[in-house]
């Protein structure tokens, strides 16, 4: 069974364990409405040249403004800035973030994510099983929420939704699995959260990765992340 010791209301997206099998699934990207009226985005991203410890690293990295327009040079607007749980460098596992972006021709709006460690979202066994054989290489597991007033759980969750990003390390680089949860906390989510904005969000997540992938080695190697030096092309 998934841990939940440590939020309030189990994760919806990861209750079972498809997300961590690296055969095709149904709905790698696109959008879906599931019977409680929420929105299930999907996006896969190949991120060629990269891996799982370099993005895992990168959200152990980013902290101003200019980093997230590295990011996304369009949609990402502002960095409010990680809560003191973050230490640069360190685990990002119970922190918060806050930032405003857009989605394409959707007006910016304010964000907040808390990033959970990925033992209390899947089932230990199966998350065990999955880095062992190689088919998750990372896992960013986070509870969303947007707008000026981000409703909030006993444990400090945002309530709007979820986020996954799982990779899986590939000879050319990773594959990067996303999943977003939208709607949770509307009462007609259908309304709140209508397909177009599922779309752009889409376009928004397959941009933002893209964009990382092609400076994020040269940034993780120039950085020592996890004290690795570059290897030598020549």
């Amino acid at each position: 069974m998934t841990d939940t010791r440590h939020h309030e209301h189990p994760w919806t997206i990861a209750r079972t364990g498809d997300l961590l099998d690296p055969f095709p699934l149904h709905l790698e990207t696109g959008v879906t409405r599931l019977p409680d009226g929420c929105l299930l985005v999907a996006a896969r991203t190949e991120l060629h040249g990269c891996s799982g410890r370099m993005l895992d690293w990168w959200f152990t990295f980013f902290e101003t403004t200019q980093h997230i327009k590295w990011w996304h040079p369009h949609d990402h607007v502002a960095h409010h800035g990680w809560d003191s749980r973050w230490k640069k460098g360190e685990n990002y596992y119970g922190a918060s973030i806050e930032a405003v972006e857009s989605l394409g021709d959707i007006p910016p709006v304010k964000a907040k994510l808390k990033f959970h460690d990925p033992i209390e979202v899947f089932d230990p066994a199966q998350l065990q099983q999955a880095k062992a054989s190689g088919a998750l290489s990372a896992a960013i597991c986070a509870r969303i929420g947007f707008g000026d007033h981000v409703e909030l759980d006993g444990q400090g969750d945002p309530l709007d939704g979820e986020m996954l990003h799982l990779t899986r390390d590939t000879p050319t680089g990773c594959v990067l699995r996303s999943r977003f949860l939208l709607g949770r906390n509307s009462l007609d989510p259908v309304r709140d959260v209508p397909d177009v904005l599922g779309l752009n969000l889409l376009r928004h997540c397959y941009s933002e990765f893209t964009y990382l992938s092609r400076f994020l080695p040269s940034l993780y190697y120039g950085e020592h992340g996890n004290g690795e030096q570059a290897p030598l092309p020549w």
